[in-house]
């Protein structure tokens, strides 16, 4: 479980490296996890790769642990917005106007991502 959450807690690293030494308006952690997405889909296709945490399903039980225990990491985002009831307080309307907006925004971007993907998966079954 260590190498694994290593493993991990690395692709973040490079990921945030990456982002920062090329200046790309993309989280590093984003970037980081895409890579491991990357990697896994490598390990999958060349059995090379499948050594130390990449072996038996390491990676996916240490994940599956973190998402299990996710509601922790909002603990230190609930004392920020503790610490800040006087700005939510001024600006309270413009705060959930623009979290709405931006609600609404990644919903119609996320419905037609899976749009996109879903036709172009359909078509490369169709394919012989």
């Amino acid at each position: 479980m260590i190498a694994s959450l290593s493993l991990i807690l690395i692709c973040q690293l490079v990921g945030e490296i990456c982002v920062r030494a090329a200046g790309v308006p993309v989280p590093g952690p984003v970037l980081g996890f895409v890579l491991l997405l990357l990697l896994l889909l490598a390990r999958d296709r060349l059995p090379v790769l499948a050594r130390g945490p990449l072996t038996g399903g390491a990676v996916e039980g240490t994940s599956k642990g973190l998402l299990a225990h996710l509601s922790l990491l909002f603990v230190p985002a609930g004392v920020g917005v503790v610490q800040k009831l006087d700005l939510i307080t001024t600006h309270g309307i413009a705060i959930i106007t623009v979290l709405a907006i931006s609600v609404v925004l990644t919903m119609l971007v996320t419905v037609g991502t899976f749009l996109v993907v879903g036709r172009w998966l359909a078509s490369l079954r169709e394919e012989p």
